[in-house]
């Protein structure tokens, strides 16, 4: 079992063409998760290209590629974390169609952007938990029913296999108590 009782194994992306709000922020996250910075679209999209992020606090009003175009480029891309606009711009209309996860308007406190933080990492947690429940269903399933040759003898089978433990080992450090997932290890799924 995890002993996970804050967001430590959270990795956050703040985005802020203002550095010194960027920082900020960062500074209030640092020692809750893990946090890096960006002070552009770009240099968030690199970072995000390079490693796992989990949750990006992503400003909206920045020159060149402003925080609504990062976000569209996050969903094309197929981006499978948050993502929480953290901003000074008033919400209009036209957030009813954008696909952000929750919206702050700024200046956001300690306490609301640490409880921010949690209240997303749980919600992905439980999310890569459905997902991972999925893949390694299939996986056992197959690995119940067929040889180890067969199995190994399919691409798509090696595909669910490593998508399986990359999502195993997501849900592991997003959750608070991992217990759930030993439960579901401990499922029978041979026939007898």
């Amino acid at each position: 079992m995890s002993n996970n009782d804050s967001a430590e194994g959270v990795r956050t992306l703040v985005v802020d063409d203002e550095q010194e709000v960027a920082d900020a922020y960062a500074l209030r996250l640092r020692g809750y998760c893990a946090v890096e910075t960006a002070y552009s679209g770009d240099a968030a999209l690199s970072i995000i290209d390079d490693s796992p992020v989990d949750i990006v606090l992503l400003d909206r009003h920045m020159p060149g590629m402003s925080g609504d175009d990062v976000l569209s480029e996050l969903v094309e891309r197929g981006y499978d974390g948050r993502v929480v606009m953290v901003t000074a711009v008033d919400p209009g209309i036209e957030v009813l169609e954008m696909p952000f996860d929750d919206y702050l308007c700024k200046p956001v406190d300690r306490e609301d952007v640490r409880a921010v933080i949690d209240q997303q990492r749980r919600i992905l947690a439980c999310e890569t938990l459905g997902e991972y429940f999925s893949a390694e269903a299939k996986r056992s399933v197959l690995e119940a029913e067929l040889s180890a040759e067969k199995c190994h003898e399919h691409d798509t089978y090696a595909d669910i296999a490593e998508r399986a433990d990359r999502l195993e080992r997501r849900a592991r450090r997003l959750l608070a108590d991992d217990d759930i997932l030993d439960q579901f290890d401990a499922v029978e799924r041979e026939e007898t």
